[in-house]
């Protein structure tokens, strides 16, 4: 998925960041609201990880402004303010969960993997596709014969198009999932990439339609 981190403590905003990373994330790090907001004009985030008390406001009135413009991005509060009502205020201004600093950063990445596949209208981890068995929480997949191991990037793909059954994802949409503001896009990645999960998962595990994009198959 790509997620935004707003966050603006130089010690948690960084590991945050990396365990979004080694889950096959691609994480956006924006440490003021006014980052955020220029994020969020550029890019449809599949989940934003948003901190209370920023250098230029409050973390709540963005979360209200983002859901009065009808956005539906779900968004989990990280935040050191732990009494009820900060929470019950936290989740009637739109947020989808909250989580208590200082948290284990496991805790996060499940959270994260629960929120996100509510929104994808399945809560349940464990998928079927033709003959592959997929559990997402675990990011494991068995096949005939055996289980079949995946890289980052090729998982990344593979989400991609699992959170989109029937639906076409375009080369660009792809390419956000992959790359970060900061990273270099190399023009025939996706290509490969969906070659590798051909290979792995069965040639009909991702269709091609030309100039459009691609879609998910039944391998």
């Amino acid at each position: 998925m790509r997620i935004l981190l707003v966050e603006d403590d130089a010690g948690l905003g960084p590991a945050v960041r990396d365990q979004i990373a080694a889950e096959g994330h691609t994480p956006d790090w924006a440490e003021t609201l006014a980052d955020a907001g220029a994020c969020c004009a550029t890019i449809a985030y599949d989940l934003i990880l948003l901190d209370l008390m920023l250098p230029d406001g409050r973390g709540l009135d963005f979360l209200r402004r983002l859901r009065a413009r009808g956005a539906a991005t779900p968004v989990i509060i990280l935040t050191a303010r732990d009494r009820i009502t900060d929470r019950i205020d936290g989740l009637n201004a739109g947020a989808d969960d909250y989580l208590v600093k200082p948290f284990d950063l496991a805790e996060l990445s499940a959270r994260i993997g629960a929120v996100a596949r509510r929104y994808a209208g399945n809560p349940n981890p464990l998928v079927s596709l033709g003959a592959l068995r997929i559990d997402l929480a675990s990011r494991a997949i068995h096949g005939p014969e055996g289980q079949i191991d995946l890289s980052q990037r090729e998982w990344a793909i593979f989400e991609a198009l699992l959170q989109r059954p029937g639906s076409i994802v375009s080369k660009a949409q792809m390419e956000e999932q992959l790359y970060s503001f900061d990273a270099e896009v190399e023009s025939n990645t996706i290509e490969v990439y969906v070659s590798r999960l051909r290979k792995k998962l069965g040639r009909d595990a991702v269709q091609t339609l030309r100039g459009l994009g691609y879609r998910l198959g039944r391998p």
